[in-house]
């Protein structure tokens, strides 16, 4: 997106820091900064220096956080994660971009991959977790698939295209002649003993002679023609040039061992899979590694029509799975639809603003007049009256009741009935980043004024 104008520049790369840090937020980062410039206008052109409302903000944003560490909801993730409470937190992240049936839909897929890829002891990883996209069918067609897929086939005609009980063989070596720089060459006597050397280097004999079980070699680097035709000869699938990062998830996927070279291999250096297959689709080949045991890692195939939807699709599927991951880290989640922005206000308006002396008042007033975009937006965007749906929302919380607004029908609802819970990170990396921008925008307006007044002739 190209932007010209300094300001947007210094918003977007606000949205852009919350993204990478929390994964979510961006939206409200925008409307709250914005939000907090418009409540400032107001008492900017009533003469009001800037530098007091700045001072109003950071008492208010310290508040705020305060308030933020008492509100929010602890729960107990332990070695099994409460699967409830990050489906709740994944869906409500998720519904805010999508339609409410794929939402759902993409609410299990994420939070499964998530404990699919989750290791006790050790930090989550969502890059063992592939995103995938096929330009085929549907959105309801996106699906997780607990093992790995990979965009390219075998090539080889003759080679099989499913495979069941699959033996996999991961490996970065070689596979292709290269002329040696001295002669070399094998000497056998006679006939026994060039059996016994094909023999031994036939290491798929020893998994699955006498039994249904298949073979597949999945290499980082080169497998020339003569290679692959005497894999196919042998009923082995074969795929070569696989991308280092799938070839990492491969193992974590199926098990076994990547390998460097050949000389250590033995039984125990292989994966499994119960699946393997391979996808055309117009001139694109994919294949399908299902069925594996134990996996630690997994892949979100997204299937939609169009390129609009596939992008829609894996920004939500992003947000979602660093919506779980944070609260799987956090052990905490903050009550939403609303309901921390309008309990904040009520505290800094009722409590904070009466300890603040001087002019400085008006900017913790304005930082919590500043909170109430965020309902408002959400009565907005639902097709509701923004000013009835405050009303009624700020008159609950007068009365001690926390309550969120209700997109469906309008009113309050109890986000902890209903479920609707957002990530305690992303609420305070917004809480503090906002306030700092805003404030850093109003003080340059300020010098800019000064230098052009200093420009001006007497």
């Amino acid at each position: 997106m190209q932007i010209q104008n300094p300001t947007a520049i210094m918003i977007a790369r606000t949205a852009v820091a919350q993204d990478d840090i929390s994964g979510d937020g961006t939206t409200s980062t925008v409307i709250f900064i914005g939000e907090l410039m418009k409540q400032s206008e107001r008492y900017i052109d009533e003469g009001m220096h800037p530098r007091v409302l700045v001072d109003g903000f950071e008492i208010a944003k310290r508040a705020t956080l305060h308030l933020l560490e008492n509100f929010k909801t602890p729960v107990v993730m332990g070695d099994e994660p409460d699967r409830e409470i990050l489906k709740m937190v994944a869906r409500t992240t998720i519904r805010t971009k999508l339609y409410e049936a794929l939402a759902d839909q993409l609410t299990d897929i994420v939070v499964n991959s998530v404990l699919c890829i989750r290791k006790p002891e050790e930090a989550i990883d969502l890059f063992m977790v592939e995103i995938m996209h096929m330009r085929h069918k549907f959105d309801v067609d996106t699906r997780l698939v607990e093992g790995l897929v990979l965009d390219h086939g075998s090539r080889h005609p003759d080679m099989k295209r499913r495979a069941e009980n699959c033996f996999i063989l991961t490996c970065n070596v070689s596979l292709e002649y290269e002329k040696s720089e001295i002669n070399a060459g094998f000497f056998y006597s006679n006939a026994e003993q060039r059996e016994a050397m094909v023999a031994a280097e036939k290491a798929s004999d020893k998994v699955c002679s006498g039994t249904d079980n298949n073979f597949v070699v999945i290499n980082q680097k080169g497998i020339d023609p003569p290679s692959l035709d005497l894999l196919a000869r042998a009923g082995i699938i074969a795929l070569r040039r696989a991308k280092r990062r799938n070839m990492e998830r491969l193992v974590l996927a199926c098990g076994g061992e990547g390998l460097n070279c050949v000389d250590s291999l033995t039984p125990d250096c292989l994966g499994w899979a119960g699946l393997v297959y391979e996808h055309v689709l117009g001139e694109e080949k994919y294949t399908f590694v299902e069925n594996v045991k134990n996996p630690h890692s997994c892949t979100i195939l997204i299937k939609g029509p169009n390129d609009h939807t596939i992008a829609q699709i894996k920004d939500a599927v992003r947000d979602g799975l660093r919506a779980v991951k944070n609260t799987i880290e956090d052990e905490v989640v903050v009550l939403g639809a609303a309901a921390f922005e309008l309990a904040a206000r009520k505290h800094l308006i009722n409590e904070v603003k009466k300890t603040v002396k001087g002019r400085a008042q008006l900017g913790v007033e304005a930082f919590a007049d500043a909170l109430l975009v965020v309902p408002k937006t959400l009565a907005e965007n639902s097709g509701l009256d923004t000013q009835d749906e405050i009303v009624t929302l700020t008159g609950e919380h007068s009365r001690d009741n926390i309550v969120g607004i209700n997109l469906q029908t309008g009113g309050t609802l109890d986000p902890q009935m209903e479920g609707i819970f957002d990530n305690y990170s992303v609420k305070r990396q917004l809480l503090n980043s906002g306030p700092v921008i805003a404030s850093q925008l109003l003080l340059v307006d300020e010098v800019i004024r000064a230098g052009r007044n200093m420009r001006k002739p007497n």
